[in-house]
């Protein structure tokens, strides 16, 4: 089984400040996940050219079950609201996404602790900006696999420091009500140190993602629940790939146990971590 966690920075390229639907299509498609965590996806945004980014990454792993969560109507860092109905779908969205090559058993949506106040943040010539930061939500799915039932979680974390730790103490007791075993996919917003600290639960891949043209932190992170992990199977690759877009390089791990969808062809087994 292959699992892999990704920002995507909205599908934007480094290089030239675009969002291409093709490029983003061939970096997921790079990754050949079975289950993947999307953190900074976009739905229906002008910035991103109106592109649905949960479909097309669906698309690009042939995976028939996606999920897309809205944190916020409107444009981060912009003029944006906390996503509250199904009605706020004409609108721009921003948030989450979950994709997966097996069955989902079901879907279950949490409210992770909103940061109260205002914090300043870095955006570029202009220096620091106090900002509102955006409401955070948890995504996760008991998925039917070929070994059993499997809870697959993904999230992105606040920036702004306390309040991360309070919104992964919220998520961690969230999956715990969910059956095992329980794994967490995200851009947490910290590096593993604090992670393991608060959580107990084992990293399943340690290696920096950030900034994605020279790596020297690890924020992305793959989590798995000891209550039951040892049914998940013994990892044998991990690797971040350096595509085409978003400042975050993608944390991909690969488990032993061939527990791929009836069908499916196996992935690369000679790759690398970059």
């Amino acid at each position: 089984m292959r699992l892999a966690t990704f920002n995507l920075l909205h599908g934007r390229s480094l290089s030239d400040g675009t969002v291409h639907a093709d490029r983003v299509h061939a970096a997921i498609a790079d990754l050949d996940a079975d289950i993947l965590g999307l953190q900074e996806v976009d739905r229906a945004q002008p910035r991103s050219g109106l592109l649905d980014l949960t479909a097309i990454a669906a698309d690009a792993l042939g995976a028939p079950t996606h999920r897309f969560a809205a944190a916020v109507a409107g444009t981060p860092g912009e003029t944006w609201k906390p996503w509250a109905s199904e009605d706020d779908n004409v609108h721009p969205l921003y948030g989450i996404a979950l994709v997966s090559r097996y069955p989902v058993v079901r879907w279950q949506i949490t409210a992770l602790p909103a940061v109260p106040v205002r914090s300043p943040v870095y955006t570029g010539p202009d220096g620091f900006r106090l900002l509102q930061d955006e409401p955070r939500v948890l995504l996760a799915a008991v998925l039917d696999t070929p070994r059993g039932r499997l809870t697959v979680a993904t999230t992105h974390l606040s920036f702004v420091p306390g309040w991360n730790l309070r919104q992964l103490r919220h998520a961690v007791r969230a999956l715990r009500r969910m059956p095992g075993p329980r794994v967490l996919l995200g851009d947490l917003n910290m590096p593993t140190g604090p992670v393991r600290a608060v959580t107990g639960w084992k990293p399943l891949g340690k290696a920096p993602t950030f900034p994605s043209p020279s790596p020297r932190a690890q924020l992305d992170h793959i989590l798995a629940d000891p209550r039951g992990g040892d049914r998940l199977g013994r990892v044998v690759q991990v690797c971040t790939p350096h595509p085409p877009v978003s400042d975050h390089r993608p944390l991909v791990i690969q488990l032993d146990a061939d527990t791929r969808p009836p069908g499916r062809p196996p992935g690369p087994t000679a790759r690398r971590p970059s």
